[in-house]
């Protein structure tokens, strides 16, 4: 059983360390074996993006020992070195134009050095042009990987001065449409899709594989590829927690499977949170959401208020997917392009395709609400979950009083300054609630008379909800007088 790691990311430190490695040399394949390439694609944090680039650095390196048995060794392929530019953006500082601008600097001058290159130029984008001039002299194609292109802009989302950054990246990321003659093959990658629109307006000539239905599975882990690959710590975990194998894999999809990155194709599990579950003796935890928390999310989704159940109880069309600027960025694309929502289905309405979405899995809906309610009303982890306990138990009795009792304390202690004083705030932090709880919710719930805003349904009882604010007779009276109840 070869040994697992959440912390490796480096190709040859996996092959060379004997550690347990997925085969996606496939897919790599099938985009290294053309004569030319240039490639975007986008996918959440830990998702083995840098692994990837990883990889295709070690393929145009020529070090083709380090892929014998895999896929790729079968397949027909030269494996002649290339010069490679890797600019990892992991690990950088970008608060601000200024260390924006050095970190750039440092990143080239560290590739630079790499290839024994003295660089004369000082600016970010002239370094760039630089290096890829020396190192491609004498007719010598080079290869650019790209690796989290998009951290500045997500380290400033909401920063005033998030345009001076855009726009340095965009001279910076331009360099390479000046020198595509001299490139054998370019790979950008990142979380987010400020795609062709913001960034990358004159490098027009990318190829975009985000929602490619043959690259839809070469992040993450199939089925199939957690069952061939994990069988024997499946049968393991299993047989110590005293469980069958199959109620194991029903538990393993519920929490961690789920991903979808495009609607006809199979969904993934998250490859952090599978080696983390086996690596703490197979216990079920929020793995993947420890590893960063989405601040910028809720930061923008307080600025627009946004109503979140909203994004999930209705359909949205197709182009939410694409590309946005940054002074127009819709939450539910970012949401999507994070990996807190993921695409559950689609169907066909006036000639155009329209998605339904949710969370990916229970780990998400879980991690995701209980950080919502932190970052709406300030509470921490503990007490948000010592509420949601009380208050699961006063529905799962009926005890409306109760129910009304630890509603009223908890919206209670919200701080003034921390919330908009508007429904859908309010809305928000209630459906944050109840799927925290695990409980059945419908948001804008169709009658023959109306939307109800919420019905809560438990094994023994429904629960109707109208939401108005400073206005709970209104409310009330309109439940009844609509009979919501029927």
């Amino acid at each position: 059983m070869k040994e697992l790691t959440d912390s490796v990311y480096a190709f040859a430190d996996l092959r060379q360390g004997k550690y347990l490695y997925v085969d996606k040399t496939e897919y790599v394949w099938k985009l290294v074996r053309s004569y030319k390439g240039l490639y975007f694609l986008s996918r959440p944090r830990r998702f083995g993006k840098s692994l990837t680039v990883s990889t295709l650095k070690a393929i145009f390196e020529g070090r083709k020992e380090l892929f014998d048995g895999l896929a790729i060794s079968k397949k027909e392929y030269d494996w002649k070195p290339y010069p490679v530019i890797h600019l990892d953006l992991n690990g950088w500082s970008f608060h601000g134009l200024k260390e924006t601008r050095n970190s750039l600097s440092g990143l080239v001058q560290e590739c630079a050095e790499d290839h024994h290159i003295a660089l004369n130029a000082t600016e970010p984008c002239e370094m760039f042009r630089e290096l890829i001039r020396t190192l491609s002299a004498g007719e010598q194609k080079v290869v650019v990987l790209i690796d989290e292109y998009d951290k500045p802009i997500l380290n400033n989302v909401s920063a005033p001065h998030v345009q001076d950054i855009l726009n340095e990246l965009k001279a910076f990321y331009s360099v390479i449409k000046a020198f595509e003659d001299t490139l054998r093959f370019v790979f950008i990658t990142g979380v987010t899709k400020f795609c062709h629109v913001s960034l990358f307006s004159d490098l027009n000539n990318l190829t975009d594989i985000t929602m490619r239905s043959d690259y839809a599975t070469m992040f993450g882990y199939t089925q199939s590829e957690l069952e061939h690959y994990f069988s024997d710590r499946i049968e393991a975990t299993a047989q110590a927690q005293k469980v069958s194998v199959e109620e194991l894999k029903r538990k393993l999809k519920a929490w961690y499977d789920g991903y979808c990155f495009e609607e006809t194709s199979e969904t993934v599990y998250n490859p952090v949170s599978i080696a983390k579950f086996f690596e703490n003796d197979g216990k079920f935890d929020n793995y993947w959401f420890a590893t960063g928390t989405p601040s910028f999310l809720m930061e923008l989704a307080k600025k627009t208020d946004f109503n979140f159940e909203d994004a999930v109880s209705r359909a949205v069309p197709g182009v939410t997917f694409d590309a946005f600027e940054i002074h127009n960025i819709d939450p539910v694309t970012l949401l999507l392009q994070t990996g807190y929502l993921t695409i559950k289905s689609s169907e066909i309405r006036f000639n155009k395709r329209w998605f339904w979405l949710d969370f990916p899995n229970e780990e998400v809906a879980e991690s995701f609400s209980t950080y919502l309610l932190n970052s709406y009303v300030g509470r921490t982890q503990r007490e948000v979950s010592s509420f949601s306990a009380d208050l699961a138990t006063a529905f799962l009795e009926g005890n409306l009083n109760q129910a009304r009792k630890v509603l009223e304390s908890f919206f209670a202690g919200v701080p003034y300054t921390i919330h908009k004083k508007s429904e859908a705030t309010f809305q928000s932090i209630f459906y944050a609630i109840f799927r925290l709880l695990g409980f059945n919710i419908e948001a804008e719930s169709c009658t023959n008379d109306g939307r109800i805003d919420a019905v809560v349904q438990t094994d023994d009882h429904i629960y109707l909800f109208e939401f108005k604010l400073d206005d709970d007779d209104t409310a009330l009276s309109q439940i009844k007088d609509k009979a919501y109840f029927k």
